[in-house]
């Protein structure tokens, strides 16, 4: 079996284990977007910012370093056993700081105080399973991996359905204690308790992990580990920034019901989204796993090229046919409103996607401290056009924000890659791909919007292109 051929087959495994739970959480999208009024929508999303913060700033950086060193070295139990010890010691010590510090916490964040228990709940939840999942990544073990991810989706999927429509819309058949404590007027935090019950099981699943792990904590090792491992940090808190600040800056700067149709049509990315997280957790093992083979520069060359092809074809199918998606997604049309940001956005997650692929020269080289200057600069870009901008464009100018910042990251990564780790990536193939989906999807977007035909001779123009200039390559992979 071919190399690349071997590599699309771990990512699809992988990549369900992503893909699956994502569908999912788009599955509650209508539920949520048609019961929940915009402004309760925004409360939502709130939580669930600060959740992707937090979760950053609680692993620091351990998953990738963990990566790094457990391929690399010989101590692959001591390795296992220092990250899982540290991870287990450092939110422990976070939980008490919270018991302490509970007040300040609730009005920096501004949440409900039972909502932020219950965020405090899931943080500890998640932040405690992360290494053995990562283990199970690392050993090659996917389909274990896979099955618990898709238990904890399907435990917080059903809670949301049977909480949100199921007990509110036939309380003759829900059990009595039930109804009893049932407050129609707070749904919003069914969302939040049926997560902390999907990270509750997760975690039991997963706790023979924290009996099986023996006493052997490597100082040197972690010492390691996290100089490695901080400054991607410090790069994740700048990601979660450009991800998720444009949403709060809405929210403070035009209201609350704004950033509810902003969040809300954001989601219309989900697919994009999904791609480019099934590419990275298939793609992170892979590019430690075969940095030490002759032809790896190569193999990373076509993978970018094969990733850009399929993020290209994606990008343009969802603009193509975005009005069909946005009825069946989004039910309330007062959603509608913020529509347009929707193609920003997936090429704003296609470039993030492109740099996640070019990212692997800073990984490979140990010099993770210049990825992080790289997202950082990236946060400092979107904080600076969201607020510039914003007042003078409305909430447009976030999903542009969000497009430069990306674009610009991917831009300076490639630069700097050619001078530190060169990657034979063929540039002009890839240019042109990226090039010819997006004005296609101008040409649908502005001009054939919900002529159906048309997108689907626009689409079928594209894929014949690449099929035409990819065939004997193909093949080849194939048949391998």
């Amino acid at each position: 079996m071919s190399t690349l051929k071997r590599f699309f087959q771990d990512t699809l495994i992988y990549g369900f284990a992503t893909v699956f739970p994502r569908l999912m959480n788009f599955v509650l999208v209508p539920l949520h977007t048609e019961i929940l009024p915009r402004e309760e929508y925004s409360v939502n999303t709130v939580f669930y910012v600060w959740a992707a913060f937090f979760n950053v700033l609680l692993t620091y950086g351990m998953e990738t370093s963990f990566f790094r060193f457990f391929s690399q070295s010989k101590q692959k139990s001591t390795v296992f056993s220092t990250a899982f010890i540290a991870l287990t010691s450092s939110t422990v010590l976070f939980a008490i700081a919270v018991f302490i510090f509970q007040d300040t916490f609730i009005g920096l964040m501004d949440l409900d105080p039972f909502y932020f228990q219950l965020l405090f709940s899931v943080l500890v939840l998640d932040t405690l399973v992360v290494v053995p999942f990562a283990y199970l990544r690392a050993t090659g073990r996917p389909i274990k991996f896979a099955g618990v991810k898709i238990i904890n989706i399907l435990i917080y999927v059903l809670l949301n359905f049977y909480f949100l429509w199921f007990v509110r819309d036939y309380p003759q058949y829900a059990p009595q204690f039930v109804l009893e404590n049932y407050d129609i007027k707070d749904i919003v935090g069914y969302i939040f308790m049926a997560n902390v019950a999907a990270s509750g099981v997760t975690l039991l699943i997963l706790l023979p992990y924290f009996f099986r792990t023996r006493i052997d904590f490597s100082f040197d090792i972690f010492k390691q580990m996290w100089a490695y491992g901080w400054p991607i940090m410090v790069a994740g808190i700048a990601f979660v920034i450009n991800e998720n600040l444009d949403k709060l800056m809405i929210k403070d700067m035009i209201s609350d019901e704004i950033m509810g149709a902003y969040s809300g049509c954001y989601k219309l990315a989900v697919f994009m989204t999904i791609f480019v997280q099934a590419f990275k957790m298939g793609a992170e093992p892979f590019f430690f796993n075969y940095a030490q083979k002759e032809n790896a520069r190569e193999i990373y060359a076509e993978i970018l090229k094969y990733f850009v092809i399929s993020g290209a074809l994606i990008f343009l199918v969802l603009v193509s046919f975005i009005d069909l998606f946005k009825e069946f997604v989004i039910r309330d049309p007062e959603y509608w409103m913020a529509i347009s940001i929707v193609p920003i956005i997936l090429l704003a997650n296609l470039f993030l996607g492109i740099y996640h692929n070019l990212s692997v020269w800073y990984k490979l080289t140990d010099r993770t401290r210049t990825g992080m200057y790289i997202s950082v600069f990236g946060a400092l870009v979107t904080i600076g056009l969201n607020l510039a901008l914003i007042p003078v464009l409305g909430f447009i100018a976030a999903a542009w924000a969000t497009l430069i910042a990306y674009g610009s990251m991917m831009l300076i990564s490639y630069f700097l890659g050619k001078r530190y780790y060169k990657v034979p990536y063929n540039v002009k193939k890839i240019s042109f791909y990226l090039l010819l989906s997006i004005g296609l999807s101008i040409l649908s977007f502005l001009f054939f919007r919900e002529n159906y035909w048309m997108a689907t001779a626009i689409v079928g123009a594209f894929a014949l292109t690449v099929f035409s200039m990819e065939r004997k390559q193909l093949q080849k992979i194939i048949s391998q």
